[in-house]
């Protein structure tokens, strides 16, 4: 494994390299982009790269350096992360961080630091940080990584260099499907579909019942009338029995309506993900006014968020699905 084997994002791989050789890599780095797409994969790249004990400018991955920083295990190395059963990331997290980039680095490189999600630290934690980002100690690479800025405070985001990640084309997921998980062509398109740009959806879709399900959650979206109340409560208590199963729901739902306001808006059958579902999809894309449509999927995204939040699976899904009734 090396950093031209990482699938995707050849630009912003080429920049960091680039900077590691010209002793110019910046002290902190915000990767924003959607999840899954291999923000983080080339944040451990990057630090395997740097620490790397056989090769310049790139990794070799089997290297004791390397292979430490994979198990999160390398004394000059650091991934910051919600502890768990936390739902966020705590001051006291960042101030261990802070004491640790402090000190002198063991290997004699430079010490990294990925903080993932960055959204997550609370307004203590963030405030905290800025000490660092603010006077950061020599020697040290800090890496923020984002689905979005907006849950950092501007004077966390303007202290760090920011790299955008953009979801994968869909073909390039194709080949390596094909190529590299022996899967058949149309087992490819359609998972790289569902997909929508990220390997790690991919892995998720493959590795869970979210196509087996995707039948059933599809006849029970497509069965709520305008005004139907109580099948949106039956709906949602069925639905918020599993938290896992939930926001696999709510991840298909996003891609449900989006294919619905695809359809109705540019009439495209190849820009749809739910391709086998082209006639259900053509029905409800004619009865859903495009605002309402455009409501669900933020609605769905924004359940998803709370869900992740540990807020009430039950409470959330019956706001979203009671939303989905009250439409003329």
């Amino acid at each position: 494994m090396g950093l031209f084997e990482i699938i995707g994002h050849e630009k912003q791989i080429e920049t960091l390299r680039q900077s590691l050789l010209n002793g110019r890599l910046h002290q902190a780095y915000l990767f924003i982009g959607p999840d899954g797409i291999g923000k983080r994969t080339v944040a451990l790249a990057l630090a395997q790269t740097i620490h790397c004990a056989e090769l310049e400018s790139d990794f070799c991955g089997a290297c004791g350096s390397c292979r430490a920083i994979q198990t999160g295990n390398h004394a000059d190395f650091r991934i910051l992360e919600p502890l768990p059963n936390k739902k966020d990331i705590s001051i006291q997290q960042v101030r261990e961080l802070e004491k640790a980039l402090s000190l002198r680095s063991f290997s004699g490189r430079q010490k990294v630091a990925i903080i993932d999600p960055a959204t997550l630290m609370n307004w203590p934690a963030q405030n905290a940080l800025l000490k660092t980002l603010e006077e950061p100690p020599q020697g040290c690479v800090l890496i923020l990584i984002a689905s979005n800025a907006g849950g950092l405070l501007p004077t966390v985001r303007s202290r760090a260099f920011a790299l955008s990640f953009a979801p994968l084309p869909r073909e390039l997921i194709v080949r390596f499907l094909i190529s590299r998980k022996g899967k058949t062509r149309e087992q490819a398109d359609f998972l790289a579909a569902l997909a929508m740009g990220s390997l790690g959806a991919v892995s998720k879709i493959d590795n869970e019942k979210m196509i087996e399900n995707r039948l059933e959650w599809m006849e029970t979206l497509v069965s709520l009338r305008a005004g139907d109340y109580r099948g949106a409560l039956n709906a949602a208590e069925a639905l918020a029995r599993n938290r896992e199963e939930t926001l696999s729901f709510l991840e298909w739902a996003g891609l449900w309506y989006r294919d619905l306001l695809t359809f109705r808006i540019a009439h495209a059958p190849n820009q749809v993900v739910n391709i086998d579902m082209l006639p259900q999809i053509e029905e409800q894309s004619a009865v859903i006014e495009e605002d309402d449509l455009f409501s669900m999927l933020s609605k769905a995204g924004e359940a998803s968020q709370l869900i992740q939040r540990n807020l009430n699976r039950r409470m959330v899904l019956e706001d979203l699905l009671l939303r989905a009734v009250e439409r003329p």
